[in-house]
């Protein structure tokens, strides 16, 4: 036949063989179909051969059938197996918000570095976006330009203070007081700005010390000028020892006391546990939020506990004044301003502790500038239309005539 014949040294002939596929047809019998070879005397890698084009599964299946009874696990699932169930039968669960998987059939999901964020597939990680209140967003820029705008209000009512310096409205409140609360009130529109931006270890601690010890001056201004309306009209009584307290000195002590004290409270906050920079990777998904952290939050509210007393001294005080003279009815403003600040505070701490991110930050900018537009329409805007729209009623004569006609009401 033409075919060489050997024996190896144990005797036994070449193995020869033909590889035959074997499949079930539709009519219920066996059938064969030849797909190789195998051939021990071949040289090396040629001694089997097989068509795999040829295999055959079944009549109306082609492909090979699937030795598990669940489809593979894809990138972003890991395996999970079913109780009572073979060790080929899981169930496919997809990754939790936080974790990966790049491979299939993964036993398990991985976690990302805390840098870096899954993909929206989470098939792999990427890095998490930087979020911070910047003047460059809409928010950011929206904020900065009404704190300049709104610096310019008491700016431009400080300058027509001083150049109507010597008529009665301005003489008859405490001069010196409503220049020292413009300037603050200047401050206090001023210091929104330094919450906007990049956070940083500096400007983390001017923040809340710059909004507390400024806004403990207006309202010791306040405090001050409520006082002193009090003590005025008291000591023109002929029986008044009061007289002795009229003036600017009582004012100023005040005015310096109330606000060392919030002075005091700062530095103690820095010196123990001051505000800091920092980079929170946890509070807001696939996000890294720069914010400062206050340190201590004992301290924070502390300095807030005593702006709220207060100005909640300065508003009983306004209130049991409110029904004073017209001359000196600044009381009745002074306890709208008081108002208005107490409840945008009050507000302000829920809103404060239920935002995150640049939403917190943006939620105290809010509450800074509300209150000092509080605080600057009620004291200020009906002086300065008296000023500039009706001069007639800016004499000495007129407020006096006001105040007897008062009087005269009460008795």
């Amino acid at each position: 036949m033409g075919q060489e014949i050997f024996f190896d040294k144990n005797g036994n002939p070449p193995a020869s063989y033909n590889i035959n596929n074997w499949y079930l047809t539709s009519r219920g019998y066996f059938a064969t179909v030849k797909i190789g070879h195998y051939d021990s005397g071949a040289a090396s890698g040629q001694d089997i051969k097989i068509n795999t084009s040829a295999i055959t599964w079944s009549e109306d299946y082609s492909q090979a059938p699937v030795s598990i009874c669940s489809e593979s696990c894809g990138p972003g699932f890991q395996k999970a197996i079913l109780e009572g169930q073979p060790a080929c039968c899981f169930d496919c669960i997809p990754c939790s918000k936080e974790e990966f998987s790049n491979q299939t059939d993964a036993k398990e999901c991985m976690k990302c570095p805390e840098d870096q964020w899954p993909t929206i597939r989470q098939d792999g990680c990427q890095k998490k976006t930087i979020e911070f209140l910047s003047y460059l967003e809409p928010l950011g820029m929206v904020l900065a330009v009404i704190s300049v705008l709104g610096a310019l209000m008491p700016a431009t009512i400080l300058v027509i203070f001083i150049q109507n310096r010597n008529t009665p409205v301005v003489k008859a409140n405490n001069r010196e007081l409503s220049y020292l609360l413009l300037l603050a009130l200047i401050l206090s529109f001023g210091c929104s700005l330094v919450f906007i931006g990049h956070p940083t270890k500096m400007t983390c601690m001017m923040q809340q010390m710059t909004f507390g010890i400024v806004f403990a001056i207006c309202i010791s201004c306040l405090l001050a000028k409520t006082i002193m309306v009090v003590i005025a009209f008291n000591a023109t009584k002929p029986t008044s020892n009061l007289k002795l307290l009229v003036g600017p000195r009582l004012s100023n002590v005040l005015v310096l006391t109330c606000s060392l004290i919030q002075v005091l409270i700062c530095v103690t906050w820095l010196i123990v546990a001051p505000p800091f920079y920092q980079m929170n990777m946890k509070s807001q998904m696939g996000k890294i939020v720069l914010e400062c952290n206050e340190g201590s939050l004992s301290a924070f509210y502390c300095m807030l506990g005593y702006m709220g007393l207060l100005s909640t001294i300065s508003f009983i005080v306004a209130f049991l004044a409110r029904r004073l003279p017209d001359s000196f009815n600044e009381a009745k403003f002074i306890t709208f301003s008081m108002i208005i600040f107490i409840a945008v505070w009050l507000s302000f701490i829920p809103a404060y502790l239920s935002t995150t991110g640049k939403y917190t930050v943006a939620v105290e900018i809010f509450a800074i500038l509300t209150s000092s537009v509080g605080l600057l329409g009620c004291i200020f805007f009906p002086k300065c239309y008296i000023i500039l729209f009706r001069p007639d009623m800016n004499t000495k004569e007129f407020l006096m005539g006001k105040a007897t006609g008062s009087l005269k009401k009460t008795k």
